[in-house]
């Protein structure tokens, strides 16, 4: 089933503050332009692929929060669910900080753009080291439907980003 959904870039001063915040070391315009829409991998592949921008290296125990430099416009019932690639899953222990992103369909309206920003945690029992080259896919987002209850009456409106909706 085809959907209208599409991805986009945020504007370069939107995702220029969120790298000076989290890769304060990285040169935001040149990860700006190693930004790739997600897709994806086969013709059967449920996921589309989220490309990091910035290299990742991450330890046992260290956390990353990565700017994809990507909003999505999704339409109304429907969200973006974001997870680790399975084999950095299987590999590293990956995680998503919050187990599973939410991507909902007025994120895209929200005072960040929409901007969709993934937070990793390496769990590696392992002790193995994590390493991503910029442009290299990390995560994956699985566009779904969703209901709403019969009596649902919620007319509230986001403006915030992350958390925003209490």
């Amino acid at each position: 089933m085809r959907i209208e959904a599409e991805f986009e870039r945020v504007s370069v001063s939107q995702f220029a503050g969120d790298m000076q915040r989290l890769f304060p070391n990285e040169a935001a315009e040149a990860a700006y332009g190693k930004i790739k829409l997600p897709k994806r991998a086969t013709a059967g592949s449920a996921g589309y692929d989220f490309f990091t921008p910035v290299p990742i290296k991450l330890a046992p125990g260290e956390t990353a929060t990565v700017p994809t430099g990507i909003r999505a416009k999704i339409p109304h019932e429907w969200f973006l669910m974001c997870c680790p690639r399975s084999g950095l899953g299987f590999k590293y222990r990956l995680r998503l900080d919050n187990t599973v992103g939410i991507i909902d369909s007025d994120y895209y309206f929200a005072e960040n753009e929409g901007h969709i920003m993934i937070k990793l945690t390496n769990e590696s029992l392992d002790n193995k080291t994590l390493s991503i080259e910029a442009g290299i896919a990390f995560a994956q987002g699985i566009f779904l439907p969703y209901g709403i209850c019969e009596a649902d009456g919620e007319e509230g409106v986001r403006t915030g980003g992350f958390g925003s909706t209490g």
